[in-house]
């Protein structure tokens, strides 16, 4: 059960959420993960939800990782931080530009230990520029991207997603820019410093924005659930209380959904035959297709869509995500023996390959968990472990 990218070593110095989750990504398919934690731990160890003091972020963002505890601050630190790099392939930080340099720890220190040697720092703003020093967070990201501004009902305030968005985006682009490194490393035989600003990855995703900006002046704005580029388009309450949302991006498909709702008549408008069209018509089209799915219950409404061909989905919780049998025909949800907790349930890998998988082989394990045993093998024998531990080195 090596995965794909056995042999692959990373060492993890990055916290909370975008560096971390693409160490995680990288250990899902084999890679060695060693995560060094300060004494203190990763904060997302007390983060949010957890059972028994146990943080469950952890449980999953912390998976295939071994814990190693070391302050890197200190001069012993960063001597055995040195020895480990020296055989590492990858390492991930999220420290403010110049700390790294500050520890001696920087690329040119840590690239003459190891020529191949893939840097990647992942940070709020980047390395560079009038911003770089500053705190960044995911949420700034959101907001500085054009996300936040475009998010929310059209007379409401710009709105933020409840979860670490931009640093998903970042946390996936960063694996696939370590894994672009390694093979250019594979030609080369050289390393390289990636330079991933949290900023970046989610502009990408919002699509034309920018280029519209440029070339016509256009401001995208707040429209909730509704698309410029097609209609109907929205979330429609049921009888029984629940919600679907509904998607009309191929025409084929829209006028499926009016047949499906007994407006076929609205085909035949000439306003129909073009998304931005219906789009500008969307005020006649949702009072029509949410009167509709208003009379009928959840489950009735899914299945008539499904029959007539035409796009939905049931908005879901957790709780239905658990129980839903095309997540489970997936695989989505994936059952993890833990120690500390038992048997626990998490999201499983993000993609399935058919000749080399990779697996979760545990859970994010206790704080240091593996401090010996690690660092055991770049001579920290157990007299010195003591010592360490007695001036808060390690843990």
């Amino acid at each position: 059960m090596g995965g794909p990218l056995s042999g692959i070593r990373v060492l993890d110095v990055a916290t909370l959420f975008a560096g971390p989750l693409a160490a995680t990504l990288l250990g899902d398919f084999g890679a060695e993960v060693v995560k060094i934690e300060h004494p203190r731990g990763d904060p997302v160890r007390s983060h949010g939800a957890q059972r028994a003091g146990v943080g469950l972020w952890w449980k999953m963002l912390g998976r295939n990782k071994r814990s190693v505890t070391l302050y890197l601050g200190s001069e012993q630190g960063q001597e055995i931080f040195r020895r480990m790099v020296a055989e590492a392939d990858v390492v991930i930080e999220n420290f403010r530009p110049g700390t790294l340099e500050r520890w001696g720890l920087g690329y040119e220190e840590l690239g003459a230990i190891n020529p191949g040697l893939v840097l990647a720092r992942v940070t709020g703003f980047g390395q560079i520029g009038p911003y770089a020093h500053r705190p960044g967070f995911g949420t700034l990201a959101e907001a500085m991207s054009g996300f936040a501004a475009v998010t929310g009902e059209p007379d409401g305030p710009p709105t933020l997603p409840p979860f670490g968005l931009a640093d998903g985006i970042a946390a996936l682009t960063t694996a696939f820019a370590v894994m672009t490194a390694l093979r250019a490393r594979d030609a080369s035989g050289r390393g390289q410093q990636i330079d991933m600003a949290i900023i970046e990855p989610i502009l990408t995703l919002l699509g034309p924005q920018i280029i519209a900006y440029d070339q016509l002046g256009e401001l995208q704005t707040r429209m909730g659930n509704r698309s410029v580029n097609n209609a109907p388009r929205n979330t429609y309450r049921t009888a029984d209380g629940g919600w679907v949302a509904v998607s009309t991006s191929a025409q084929s498909v829209a006028e499926r959904v009016m047949r499906l709702v007994g407006r076929p008549d609205l085909i035949e408008e000439p306003w129909f035959a073009s998304g931005a069209e219906r789009a500008a018509h969307a005020d006649e089209l949702d009072e029509v297709v949410g009167a509709w799915i208003a009379q009928r219950a959840t489950a009735e409404v899914v299945r008539a869509f499904d029959k007539a061909e035409a796009a939905i989905a049931p908005i879901y919780t957790a709780a239905d995500i658990m129980v839903d049998p095309q997540f489970r025909a997936l695989g989505t949800i994936a059952e993890v023996p833990d120690d500390e907790l038992g048997l626990i349930r998490m999201q499983n890998l993000v993609f399935r390959l058919s000749e080399t998988p990779g697996a979760i082989r545990w859970a994010g394990p206790p704080l240091g968990a593996h401090t010996a045993e690690v660092l055991g093998d770049y001579g920290v024998d157990a007299e010195r472990l003591r010592r360490l531990r007695a001036e808060g080195i390690v843990r």
